[in-house]
């Protein structure tokens, strides 16, 4: 546990998570400094991190630690959906650092525990010299159309019966485009083209940079990668069944918002 009690972070947004969840005050308003301060103090496992350039405070904590009733937790999801970017890339950014932090805690060139750069966001081995900034993750989503219906899928690693776009990581060697096709290929089974590049947005579950585009349906027919999807169709607008929430990428790629 890190953590400075110093008044000159009182100004800055802050942010608990505990998982995939971040906790709000109880009207559903941010939290301050002071409650960062309460939650440092609840749980012996907790990280801290302050960051004044994007002008953020973060605390994580364990997942399933009881808390006062003056907080709420709600799905980071939720969060994305009900506030605007300037708090989602705070959010984002501040959730990505912590489980980055959690994961980066030993050198790989000697194995000595690391320290915090007294320069950058980063981490230094004290011996070697190395320094470790956090990592990112390239993905990329797709939204493939044929006619007037779009391609949607149910991810069969989800445990929620939503349709989404299909989407993978980047393999080294390949550019992003490449891995467009190459994803629905592997999943769907059909092949696409006039792929176009739509925005980006970061996915901190844990680390993605998620690279959107839209895509032309070109051949083949729906063949379904078992393990990773258990359903997959073409829908109409009228016909769509339940996607992401906003604020998503996915939502805007899927309810053309780009």
């Amino acid at each position: 546990m890190a953590f400075i009690s110093n008044p000159e972070f009182s100004e800055e947004t802050c942010f608990c998570f505990s998982g995939r969840d971040i906790f709000l005050k109880k009207s559903g308003e941010l939290l301050k400094f002071n409650d960062l301060i309460y939650f440092n103090k609840l749980d012996k496992n907790s990280d801290f991190f302050e960051e004044k350039a994007f002008g953020i405070c973060a605390v994580s904590v364990s997942e399933g630690i009881e808390f006062s009733q003056e907080y709420v937790k709600i799905p980071m999801r939720q969060f994305f959906a009900d506030n605007g970017e300037e708090l989602i890339v705070k959010s984002s950014r501040s959730r990505a650092i912590l489980n980055w932090r959690r994961e980066m805690r030993f050198c790989s060139s000697c194995g000595k525990p690391l320290v915090e750069s007294e320069k950058f966001s980063a981490r230094e081995c004290p011996v070697c010299h190395k320094i470790y900034f956090p990592r990112i993750e390239p993905c990329v989503i797709v939204l493939v159309r044929n006619g007037e219906k779009i391609l949607l899928a149910r991810h069969a690693q989800r445990n929620q019966d939503i349709y989404a776009c299909i989407a993978g990581f980047i393999e080294s060697g390949e550019t992003a485009e490449q891995a467009v096709k190459r994803e629905v290929k592997e999943e769907i089974g059909i092949e696409i083209q006039n792929v176009v590049y739509k925005g980006s947005q970061s996915w901190p579950f844990p680390d993605q940079l998620m690279l959107a585009f839209t895509a032309e349906y070109k051949s083949g027919d729906i063949v379904l990668q078992k393990e990773e999807i258990s359903d997959a169709g073409w829908f109409s607008k009228e016909e769509c069944p339940a996607t992401p929430l906003p604020g998503s990428v996915a939502y805007r790629l899927i309810h053309d918002e780009f």
